[in-house]
């Protein structure tokens, strides 16, 4: 196949414009802002979980706490009701029962309300618990809107320097020769990249140097010639600028 070293020096152009559509379409899909996103909304997710395992556990304490004074109240009014009827002037049996009943009341009382205290100190430090757990949840989600601000804008970035690149390469290939564009297309397809530049001996798609048989023939090739790479396929460019 012959090309004009014009169209050849075009092809080449192509050839950066699609090793750059190329990078760019790889960084769209590991944009670096994702992992970010991703460690920030697992913190999101732990801190959640945080505050609603302290919620939880709030509410059961306060459900012991709620008990408790329903017990409290009750022993409370039974020795409102036992001090009646001691003023009430019964018989001495009934009054020595009532003094024991008394004793053992207040005991239960004294009991519950050790109790209580004790949940009730555990709930003020679950409270504070509380409190460091919405404070962090908070922080953790002003950090994942920033990042997903940030992966946005770098997202919408690469996809409007993909769509610049993408017009430049369309304009760019309406103008290369036919033939060559289709050769060029059909080597791409199949390696990935269809043509290269070459270096010395080196073939600039696959990097493979050429023995010196294969590097004479290719030096004494006309301008027009459009060559092969041995290796790999990919069309040689043996222009510059």
């Amino acid at each position: 196949m012959k090309a004009e070293v014009a169209q050849q020096r075009r092809l080449r152009e192509l050839v950066e414009i699609d090793a750059d559509l190329a990078r760019l379409s790889h960084r769209l899909k590991n944009i670096a802002e994702a992992a970010k996103v991703a460690e920030l909304t697992a913190a999101c997710t732990a801190a959640e979980d945080e505050v609603a395992s302290v919620g939880i556990a709030l509410a059961d304490l306060d459900g012991s706490i709620a008990k408790l004074e329903t017990e409290i109240e009750a022993v409370r009014k039974r020795e409102d009701r036992d001090r009646s009827l001691l003023n009430s002037g019964v018989d001495g049996k009934q009054q020595a029962e009532l003094a024991h009943e008394l004793e053992t009341l207040e005991r239960r009382q004294s009991d519950l309300e050790d109790a209580e205290l004790e949940i009730m100190e555990q709930r003020e430090t679950l409270a504070a618990r509380q409190t460091d757990a919405d404070h962090t949840l908070h922080d953790r989600r002003l950090e994942l809107a920033d990042a997903e601000a940030a992966h946005d804008r770098a997202r919408a970035e690469l996809e409007e320097n993909l769509a610049r690149r993408g017009a430049e390469r369309a304009e760019l290939a309406g103008g290369v020769d036919a033939d060559l564009l289709a050769l060029y297309e059909r080597q791409r397809a199949a390696n990935g990249i269809g043509a290269g530049v070459l270096q010395g001996n080196r073939c600039g798609a696959c990097r493979i140097e050429m023995d010196r048989g294969e590097a004479a023939r290719i030096a004494a090739a006309a301008a027009d010639d459009v060559l092969r790479c041995p290796e790999c396929g990919a069309i040689l460019l043996r222009v510059t600028g």
